[in-house]
This record gives structure tokens, sequence and C-alpha cells, in this order.
């Protein structure tokens, strides 16, 4: 197995100013588990500075707002969700895992004083509440059951929740479930999520990673059991999510399984890119004024195997995709003009799972 930060061409940290990225990683599949890197924001590099295996498959990652907390989820059958202090080259846990009464937990959201999981294997949304400090409340102050299934009998038997993420607006909160085919669109309560509306998308498309426009008003939802991007409508004031269109997220239909896995939009609102895992590749969509017209124009290499994230620095000049079977993490300069992404670097990080930046 190689060091995280094992040398790569294009990995040492150039003399722009030094800020931090935070990747997680499957510890199951002989990842390290928490890395802290710094970011050179004039070269996009990223360079090891510590790492803590203080909780086993921290698969995904969230900051709290003012950056001094990461979340993690532990991605495990008896599902929890922790705290770390980011002070430091190593972040340090604060207290001890919280138990989200769900299971394989994929994603998490911090938002109105709660940490949301999204638990795939129990299909559930955990909340739990978020102290003054930073710190975790012992137990979940609220968990939300989804119900259904979809027309996949061995990927849509129940319901999977991939996903939950705020709108921008702040009002909601949306969770993507892959095992029903819906969007569930909830408010934010004291003690949880209050399911408002389930807007049903085409039967086994198996939805799994949504992304909002920078303008607020276009949603995308990248769908992993057919390899597609559904773009739809989004209505802040009363939660309204329609589908619209449905375009091709690959050039030509793959052999087998597509399995994509996420998608990120550039902070101008130009430009849309998804990862998927069976080809690795990142492809590359431009987009209209308002967000709602995609089009394909590219798909380039990922850089490495199976790119079960992607990521785009604060300044939208660089793209990451995290390599969960090649163990590494790829950056890409991005086209100005065109927004292809051009291979930059790489660090190994083994079982790299996700990129979040502080």
């Amino acid at each position: 197995m190689r060091c995280p930060g094992a040398g790569r061409e294009g990995h040492a940290v150039g003399g722009g100013q030094a800020q931090r990225a935070y990747i997680g990683s499957f510890t199951q599949g002989g990842g390290p588990g928490i890395v802290t890197a710094a970011f050179d924001a004039a070269t996009g590099a990223l360079s090891v500075l510590g790492v803590t295996d203080a909780v086993p498959d921290p698969s995904y990652l969230a900051l709290s707002p003012d950056g001094a907390t990461l979340y993690a989820v532990n991605e495990t059958p008896d599902g929890a969700v922790a705290a770390f202090r980011t002070a430091g080259e190593a972040v340090r846990p604060v207290g001890a895992p919280v138990p989200v009464r769900g299971a394989a937990p994929t994603h998490l959201a911090v938002h109105g004083g709660l940490v949301h999981t999204a638990n795939y294997g129990s299909g559930s949304v955990t909340s739990v509440a978020v102290a003054a400090d930073g710190s975790l409340a012992a137990l979940p102050a609220g968990v939300l059951e989804h119900k259904g299934s979809g027309p996949d009998p061995e990927r849509q038997e129940g319901p999977h929740a991939h996903q939950v993420l705020p709108d921008p607006s702040g009002r909601w909160v949306l969770s993507v479930d892959l095992g029903t085919d819906s969007v569930r669109v909830c408010t934010p309560g004291p003690t949880g999520l209050i399911p408002r509306h389930e807007v049903a998308l085409r039967p086994g498309t198996g939805p799994r990673h949504l992304a909002f426009h920078p303008g607020g008003r276009v949603a995308y939802v990248l769908n992993e059991l057919t390899p597609t991007l559904t773009v739809c409508s989004w209505d802040p004031a009363d939660g309204t999510l329609k589908a619209l269109t449905e375009p091709p997220v690959l050039p030509a239909e793959p052999d087998g399984d597509a399995y994509p896995s996420e998608v990120v939009v550039a902070p101008d609102g130009r430009f849309l890119w998804t990862a998927t895992r069976g080809v690795d590749v990142v492809s590359v969509f431009a987009l209209d004024g308002e967000g709602t017209g995609a089009r394909l124009t590219a798909s380039v290499p990922c850089g490495g195997a199976w790119p079960r994230d992607l990521a785009i620095d604060p300044s939208g000049r660089f793209l990451y995709a995290a390599n969960e079977r090649s163990g590494d993490v790829t950056w890409f300069t991005l086209d100005t003009g065109t927004g292809l992404p051009r291979r930059a670097g790489a660090i190994d990080v083994p079982a790299a799972s996700c990129v979040v930046f502080g």
C-alpha cells in the first residue's frame, strides 16, 4: 500500500497561499482515515499535512460554517457521525461518535444547528444536534424514515437515502433516494426534518446526488442506475422541484453498468461536471444562461480508477477527483472558455472517497 502523499507528479506545494482540504477514505479498504492536506490556491496542488484514523470508514465529510469543526460519517452497518477540531496538522476528535440509528450513512450536511446524515442501508435521514462549541449531542434528535421501492429488484428493493443537502435559500433540506427514484423536500425543524413533498423521478434511474445552479432556480440530479442527468426547475418559494430534461452523461452507451457518482457546478454557473466510475471519466456540460440547458461537450479520463467524488476549489479554477480504487486524488486545471479539465497532478490516498475545502 502506498502511504498518503507519496511522490507523484505535481504534488509539491508551490508558492501560493496555503489553505486546507480534507480527504475522506474507507479504512476497511486500506484507507488512512481523514487526511488533512495543504491546498496551494495558486497551483491547485495538495500536500498531506496529517492523518487521523480515529473512526472507521469516514467516507464523507462536511465542515461547520466557521470551518472550526469537521464532521464525518462512519459508513458502517451500525452507522455513526463524528466531530473533529480542524486546528493543527491533523484533525482531532471531539467526543465519541454518535450512533445515527441507521445503516451505512453515505453523506451528511450541516444546517440549522443540526448535522443530517443520509443513511443508505436503512433508507433514512438522521438529525443530530450541534452544540455551540461544535460538538455533537450524545443521541440523535430525530430520524426520518423513507418508504418505497423501485423497479430494480437488486438495487431498489427498498429506500436507499444517498444524499442530504440544504437548498441555496436555506429554507429547505432535500434528501435524494436511489431506492425510491425520488427526492424528498423537507423543512428543517428543531429536532429534524419535516417532509413536505416527495418528487418522483423516472422509474429505474436511481438518483444518487443533486447539485444546485448558483442562481438557485435549477437543480441537477445525477442518476446512478442510468447514466443520465435529470435537469430540474427549483422554486425556493414553495420547494417545488420539477424534472425538465434528462441528457446522458456519456457520449455513447456503456457496455455495462456505468455507476455515475457525483455532480458539481461551477461557481459562475457556466459549466457542470459529472464523474462516472464504471468508465473512469469526468464529463463536461456547458450550461446556458438560466442553467436549464445542459449540453454534454466532452468526456476525459479521471486520472485514476473509480472516481467516487468530485470537488471544486473555492475559486472555481481547479477540479478534484477522489479515485477510490486507484487510491489517489487527482486535480485538474479548468479551461475558463470550455470548462475542459486538464490533469495537473495527484497525491496518493488509498481508498479515497471525498474531498472538501476549508
